[in-house]
């Protein structure tokens, strides 16, 4: 399904999200706050756009994606970058790799979430960070009820005029809502192993930055 929308992929996204994914990519830059050799693990990186913030830091950004389409389309784009491809249930790297792991909008997508937070803990460095940005629960009651109405009915058509595969955006309504709320996924990242969680709401909770440590 990825390997379809990849060429108009960021463009889609700027498209849907009313320009809103931009801010939430310098957000997510912001919390890993990625320092000169570093190693970071950009998980679902797709075209890598979200890498770019932490390799113009100066650190050495992995970025990894299970979608082949979209690895292909990002080596185009930025050559010198190692893209990865790897199933974050089984991270082809090994224990304790890299000083911060973030993943953006990829988490919904991997089947088996738990066992990825779990891939993610192992694969990082005692003292190093998780930074997870997600779709969440807009918190006040009467926007998140016109919110869920435009994922369900503007969405897609909006979708249809700037990509080729529409019906990847009724899916990604559909996991939006059946996702859990901030609370919910704080949760399961403490029972993967992770301390010091905590969730900061973007949008008023359209989106929430999750963060944690690795003891």
């Amino acid at each position: 399904m990825f390997d379809d929308v990849a060429a108009n992929y960021d463009l889609t996204n700027d498209v849907i999200s009313l320009g809103q994914a931009r801010l939430w990519r310098k957000e997510v830059a912001k919390a890993v706050d990625a320092r000169p050799a570093q190693k970071i693990l950009d998980l679902a990186a797709g075209t890598a756009t979200s890498s770019q913030p932490f390799a113009q830091a100066g650190a050495y950004v992995v970025p990894c994606d299970f979608s082949i389409g979209m690895l292909r389309v990002g080596k185009e784009r930025h050559p010198w970058m190692p893209f990865t491809a790897g199933d974050g249930t089984r991270l082809p790297f090994k224990d304790e790799t890299f000083d911060a792991v973030t993943i953006s909008f990829g988490l919904r997508n991997i089947q088996d979430t738990d066992q990825a937070l779990r891939e993610l803990y192992r694969v990082t460095k005692p003292g190093g960070r998780v930074v997870i940005c997600e779709f969440s629960q807009p918190t006040w009651e009467p926007f998140r009820r016109v919110y869920t109405e435009y994922l369900m009915r503007a969405l897609p058509p909006v979708a249809r005029t700037v990509c080729s595969n529409p019906d990847a955006y009724v899916y990604l309504a559909e996991s939006i809502r059946a996702w859990p709320d901030q609370a919910g996924l704080a949760a399961r990242l403490q029972k993967a192993g992770w301390s010091k969680v905590a969730w900061r709401n973007l949008t008023g909770g359209v989106v929430a930055l999750h963060r944690g440590v690795r003891d």
